[in-house]
């Protein structure tokens, strides 16, 4: 398991950021104080990690890359999931929902395939102003605007490792408790400035300011890094 590091002084409260561009800079702040930089890259997932990562980056003088993932969506609640997949396919199940949801091979592989189209096409768009960057033997610093079940984050973890990093530490604005110890054992380090223990944890209630970020402001944040 990895080291975990959290701000005490930020557990269990409610939108402590006024959006992801303040978390960004408060999590640069965590970051500087507790890792050494050096060899360092900073790998941000989309959305909602881009302006979190954009903020870090520019703070920090780190250059910036990114990870393409998506939950397995829940066919009857797409706002929730039962997995993740990453652009090179690399999928994470949770194997307890989906016993407990009674998904069958078929529907899964069918969503997984839905997803990843998904996924490659806004690869495809992205990768137009950042191409792929090479993080062997490099610190790999993964940012996303928060976990909740961390399933997320795990296929970016997995997807990553294959390109043989030499550590992954993961920052992350805010997260859920069962989420950091779950992410944790895949890890080096991970980073966390919000935890929250309640049983029903939602990312958004960690900001003021929430909403939906689209492709296109994406693409937007990656002209300004280059």
């Amino acid at each position: 398991m990895g080291e975990i590091i959290v701000d005490d002084s930020l557990r269990e409260r409610l939108h402590v950021f006024r959006d992801r561009y303040h978390a960004g800079k408060l999590l640069a702040d965590m970051l500087k104080r507790h890792i050494s930089l050096k060899d360092s890259v900073l790998v941000a997932i989309p959305a909602g990690g881009i302006p979190v990562g954009y903020e870090i980056s520019r703070t920090l003088d780190l250059p910036m890359d990114l990870v393409i993932v998506r939950k397995l969506q829940i066919p009857w609640d797409p706002e929730a999931g039962f997995g993740a997949i990453s652009s090179d396919g690399e999928i994470v199940l949770n194997e307890r929902l989906v016993d407990y949801l009674g998904l069958s091979e078929e529907v899964i592989e069918e969503i997984a395939r839905k997803t990843l189209r998904i996924i490659r096409d806004r690869f495809k768009k992205f990768r137009m102003f950042k191409p792929v960057m090479n993080v062997r033997d490099k610190t790999v610093i993964l940012v996303d605007d928060g976990l909740a079940s961390g399933y997320t984050m795990l296929a970016a973890i997995r997807s990553i490792k294959k390109k043989s990093p030499k550590r992954i530490i993961v920052a992350v604005p805010t997260a859920s408790t069962a989420a950091v110890e779950f992410v944790s054992r895949e890890v080096n380090k991970i980073l966390c400035l919000n935890v929250r223990s309640s049983r029903i944890f939602a990312v958004a209630d960690a900001y003021r300011k929430w909403r939906d970020l689209a492709d296109d402001e994406v693409v937007e944040i990656l002209r300004k890094i280059g």
